[in-house]
């Protein structure tokens, strides 16, 4: 016979009763609630529809920090030069002979002319050995001579097959449009910011399509083999994995559903919570779509953290209303009696997150402030959504008898050997305990965190797995090829006319030998090394004039054979070309550095050396702005969310309790990440951010309710308990379910998502541990408490009902 009266039975008075004390937000919404879901109804159906639109886009513009010095001087610079930013490659290769063959040139050209005609392609500056702009040339009796490679008389013969062999050894292609062992031919395509059919953006997914129906799928056969690189198609791959995403959403979405049920034995009490975060889903995107905001494909993980954040939420929310329905409340009282309990501690842990996306907006890259943008509107939805749809929903459906016979087996359960366990780390000989384990994790965190790196650490696109066809085909270049993917261009500005100047030329030949020693490096070009191949030829080919001339008229003759993108139409600028082995941190680091260097001695009013265009430039830069970013973000993160909590518990110590053990695990990620082998680049840098929003909350909410233990008198050590029984319970769920969930995206074909599978699983378990065991510690040693109430003994869970009760009824 359950012996708990009815609180629903009890008509408060209006002088003290919950009647007359209820906040202005409970009446507007639980006095109106058909209105409020009709309103979220009509709401959830019109941001569907807008959401339903939502694509995925890319912008390379979006990736970069436009502000940056390097990518100011690559965006004033980038007309006089050859697509040095986005471009693709296509490697076309013959698996069964080499290049000099009938049926391959036939297919080579038609390749070309496939590409010339993809939108978004600059025709301008299409480059392969069929393109009339690439050349050869050579010094004989008569002086100077040349041509086009593929000249007018090609007709395919055995005849013209060896003429082209000799014109592809004159122009000095190998390595860059011809394969070093002749079995393969590139064509280079430098991409426009915009499709000139349609005036809009290139879309990336369209365009990667585009080069596989009609470039792989249309030509690749038993003897010829298509390989392609570049920014669209890593996009356009990622893009099209984004279904995968999809799925493991799905799987975490379900393993949440199952988790959820066994935690509430109550089937609508684990289906509303779960809707309730689906539709802040919908509305984010609905919202993004009505802003004018699309989904990149380092966003499209962010509905994901919105869901979970959501969820985080609910659980509270189903929790606290459980615990009221035991003790006797109506559905609606219980809901009721659980949002005013909740939407306080839950729209500052809510804010808190928000803000703390926010702060993303501090870095100076589009994509990210993207991100922040769709984080912080996610956030702002489930206040709507999870803090006041869901209670108003659970007062008509309510929670199951099971649920509730559960709930009450668990009140009147005055022992848990878990609780019990985790409370006792509020007395100090425990607590210390905690916090020495604590300070040896810093320890071990900051050394492991020193091997942490900035930018990429693979070859290739680290946003997919090394055996992606993607990975495969960038490897099968940079093997074959004198020059890499991975280009670093300087440009040298000097005065009009002066590009091909002696000392303008002899500066830059330092230059390109200083980079050459650098490891990582694998040649240097500019005009400088058609100046010399030049010089060469007008003295019968001998290597002892390959070298420099001081007579410029000489000079001037020579650089007039420099193919074009060598210099740009007022010789007023020219790009160096530094090819790399790759484009990890480090590789980066040592070119910029030393390009530097070598500016700061020799710039002068007649040349200054700028860094810097290539895709390699513009990674350095980024890998600059991110690392500068990275701890001012932190110190904006940890700022903005302190001083919230500060307004709201008005304690510093209290704020030290909540922060301290997200910075653990803040320095724990970074330690693992350095571990893991995982950069700090566009992709991970804001994970870090959104672990701290979404481990906030978990602080807020244990603090809260410990707070309200307190207040009623109770010791520290009883208090947690309780607060353990009813928050931390939900904390402890959220915290594992969520981790499941995540933890299933390390299967995902997917890079980037496995990898930020880890670093949220871990994120998320690694915050409630914090939340549950080191709280407690820190508040054992910064709460004031009297010597009397720390020896009190625990309270039957009759006289906590009793005691709470009265604080209702009288709040």
């Amino acid at each position: 016979m359950n012996n708990y009266q009815p609180i629903s039975d009890r008509r408060p008075t209006p002088k003290g009763g919950l009647s007359g004390s209820e906040s202005i937000i409970e009446r507007i919404f639980f006095h109106h609630r058909p209105l409020v879901i009709l309103l979220m109804l009509v709401a959830t159906v019109f941001f569907g529809y807008q959401a339903s639109s939502i694509k995925p886009e890319a912008s390379f513009d979006k990736m970069i920090p436009a502000s940056h010095p390097y990518i100011a001087n690559y965006i004033q610079h980038k007309d006089d030069m050859a697509g040095l930013g986005n471009a693709i490659r296509i490697s076309v290769e013959n698996t069964q002979g080499d290049i000099f063959d009938k049926g391959f040139q036939e297919t080579l050209q038609k390749i070309h002319d496939e590409v010339f005609y993809i939108p978004g392609v600059d025709r301008a500056k299409l480059m392969s050995i069929w393109a009339s702009g690439v050349r050869w040339s050579e010094v004989t009796e008569d002086g100077l001579t040349g041509g086009p490679v593929i000249s007018d008389t090609y007709d395919g013969s055995a005849a013209e097959l060896e003429k082209l062999k000799t014109n592809i050894l004159k122009s000095g292609r190998i390595g860059s449009l011809v394969a070093n062992d002749f079995r393969s031919a590139i064509i280079y395509a430098p991409l426009m910011d915009f499709n000139p059919e349609t005036g809009e953006l290139i879309d990336y997914q369209q365009f990667s399509s585009q080069l596989e129906e009609l470039i792989r799928d249309k030509y690749e056969n038993d003897s010829i083999k298509i390989h392609i690189t570049g920014f669209a198609k890593v996009v356009g791959d990622l893009i099209d994995g984004a279904s995968q995403v999809a799925i493991f959403f799905a799987v975490a979405l379900a393993i949440t559903l199952v988790l959820l049920y066994l935690y509430s034995r109550c089937l609508r009490s684990s289906i509303i919570p779960l809707m309730c975060s689906v539709i802040a889903v919908i509305w984010q995107l609905g919202l993004l779509k009505t802003l004018g905001y699309g989904l990149d494909p380092y966003s499209m993980l962010v509905p994901f953290l919105v869901f979970a954040i959501g969820v985080s939420h609910g659980v509270q929310i189903i929790n606290a209303i459980a615990h009221e329905s035991a003790r006797g409340s109506s559905k609606e009282l219980a809901a009721r009696l659980a949002f005013r309990s909740l939407y306080i501690p839950g729209i500052i842990a809510l804010i808190s997150d928000g803000v703390g996306f926010a702060t993303l907006m501090v870095i100076d890259i589009a994509v990210i402030q993207d991100l922040a943008v769709a984080a912080s509107i996610g956030v702002a939805v489930i206040i709507l959504t999870n803090l006041i749809l869901l209670p108003i929903l659970m007062s008509y459906a309510g929670v199951s008898r099971t649920s509730v016979k559960k709930q009450q087996q668990i009140e009147e359960h005055g022992k848990h050997p878990i609780w019990n366990l985790l409370s006792s780390f509020t007395q100090r000989p425990r607590a210390a305990v905690m916090i020495i384990l604590a300070l040896g994790l810093v320890g071990l965190g900051l050394y492991q965190s020193q091997g942490l790196k900035v930018g990429d650490l693979d070859a290739g696109a680290p946003e997919l797995r090394p055996d992606s066809r993607y990975n495969l085909d960038n490897a099968f270049i940079n093997q074959n090829y004198s020059t890499s993917t991975d280009i670093f261009v300087i440009m040298v500005q000097t005065a009009k006319d002066m590009c091909s100047d002696y000392h303008t030329l002899d500066v830059v030949d330092q230059l390109q030998w200083r980079l050459q020693q650098l490891p990582g490096v694998q040649s240097a070009n500019s005009m400088v090394n058609v100046a010399k191949q030049a010089m060469t030829g007008y003295n019968e080919g001998n290597v002892k004039w390959m070298a420099l001339n001081r007579n410029q008229a000489l000079l001037n003759q020579a650089s007039i054979t420099a193919p074009r993108g060598s210099f740009n139409a007022d010789c007023s600028l020219m790009p160096v070309f530094v090819y790399l082995n790759d484009h990890k941190a480090e590789t980066l680091a040592s070119v910029v550095q030393e390009t530097e260097a070598f500016a700061a001695q020799y710039n002068s009013d007649a040349i200054t050396i700028k860094l810097a265009a290539g895709n390699a430039g513009i990674e350095a830069a980024t890998n600059i702005v991110i690392e500068k970013a990275q701890y001012e973000m932190l110190i904006w993160v940890y700022s903005v969310v302190g001083f919230l909590c500060l307004l709201t518990f008005r304690s510093i110590r209290t704020v030290a309790c909540i922060l301290l053990p997200l910075a653990l695990t803040s320095l724990l990620c970074q330690a693992l990440m350095a571990r893991l082998g995982i950069g700090v680049k566009v992709a991970t840098l804001p994970v870090i951010a959104l672990g701290v929003g979404i481990g906030v909350d978990y602080g807020i909410y244990i603090y809260s309710k410990l707070e309200t233990y307190l207040k009623a008198g109770q010791s520290l050590q009883q208090a947690y308990f309780n607060t353990l029984k009813t928050t931390g319970k939900a904390v402890a769920f959220t915290g594992l379910t969520l981790g499941i969930g995540v933890g299933t995206w390390y299967w995902s074909p997917i890079k980037f998502q496995a990898d930020m599978g880890i670093l949220l699983t871990f994120m998320f378990v690694w915050n409630m541990i914090g939340a549950l065991v080191f709280l407690p510690a820190l508040a054992s040693f910064l709460i004031k408490r009297s010597p009397v109430t720390e020896q009190q003994p625990l309270k039957s869970s009759t006289e906590q009902r009793e005691q709470q009760v009265r604080e209702v009824s009288h709040a």
